[in-house]
C-alpha cells in the first residue's frame, strides 16, 4: 500500500499497460479492460482478422517505442489502458507509473499459434523452434525482472489458459490489482473459450 501511494505521488495516475509475449492472450486482455469501462488506447489501424476476431485494441506508435524521441503520448496515457508488447516494456519513458497486466501463455502454443499466423499471411519465420523458445524464455525472465525490481512498475501475471478456464475470476483479480469497482461480470463475458486454438498437448 505505501509503495502504490509512494508511486502515484511520486509519478501520478498509472498508466495501465497489458503486456506480454505476441498471441499471449494481450488482446483478449485489453477487451476485457475496455468491457470495464477502462479507456482503452487504441487507434483502430488493426481491424478484427482470423487471428484476433475480436480486434488488436493496438496503437501503431507504440511499436517504435524504440526509435522514438518524442512518447509523451505515453505520459497522456495516464488512467487508460495501452497495449505494449513485452519486448518494449524497457523503452517506457521513466516518468511515468506503471500497472502492468502481464499475460503469460504456454510457449509451445505461442509458437504454433505464431505459425499459423505466419502461414495465413504466407510468411515464414526461420528460426527453428527451440531456438525460439531459448530466446522467449530468456527474454521473459528479463521483462519479469524489470517488472519486479523498476520502481515505477506494479504488475500482475494473467496465465491465458486460467483466464480462459475461469475468466470470472481473472476478472476479478485484474479488477483487484487495479484498485476495484469494475463490472467483473461484463470482463469475464467477453472471454471467449471458443478462441482458444493451438492448445498444448499434456
Amino acid at each position: 500500500m505505501f509503495k502504490t501511494i509512494y508511486r502515484r505521488l511520486r509519478y501520478g495516475n498509472p498508466v495501465i499497460v497489458v503486456s506480454g509475449l505476441p498471441r499471449s492472450g494481450t488482446s483478449m486482455a485489453m477487451k476485457m479492460l475496455d468491457a470495464a469501462g477502462v479507456d482503452v488506447v487504441t487507434d483502430d489501424q488493426r481491424t478484427a482478422d482470423e487471428d484476433n476476431p475480436k480486434g488488436y485494441f493496438e496503437d501503431e506508435r507504440v511499436k517504435d517505442l524504440a526509435n522514438q524521441e518524442d512518447k509523451s503520448y505515453i505520459s497522456k496515457s495516464r488512467g487508460r489502458a495501452i497495449k505494449v508488447i513485452s519486448f518494449l516494456l524497457k523503452e517506457l519513458p521513466p516518468t511515468n507509473f506503471y500497472k502492468v497486466v502481464f499475460l503469460r501463455r504456454n510457449l509451445d502454443e505461442v509458437l504454433a499459434s505464431q505459425q499459423k499466423m505466419l502461414e495465413r499471411r504466407e510468411e515464414e519465420d526461420a528460426t527453428e523452434d527451440d531456438r525460439m523458445r531459448d530466446l522467449w524464455e530468456n527474454h521473459l525472465w528479463r521483462a519479469r525482472y524489470q517488472l519486479k525490481n523498476s520502481p515505477n512498475f506494479d504488475f500482475i501475471e494473467v496465465h491465458y489458459s486460467e483466464a480462459l478456464a475461469d475468466p470470472e475470476s481473472a476478472a476479478r483479480r485484474i479488477s483487484e490489482f487495479l484498485g476495484g469497482g469494475h463490472d467483473v461480470r461484463k470482463m469475464a463475458e467477453v472471454v471467449d473459450p471458443e478462441l482458444y486454438r493451438n492448445r498444448a498437448t499434456s
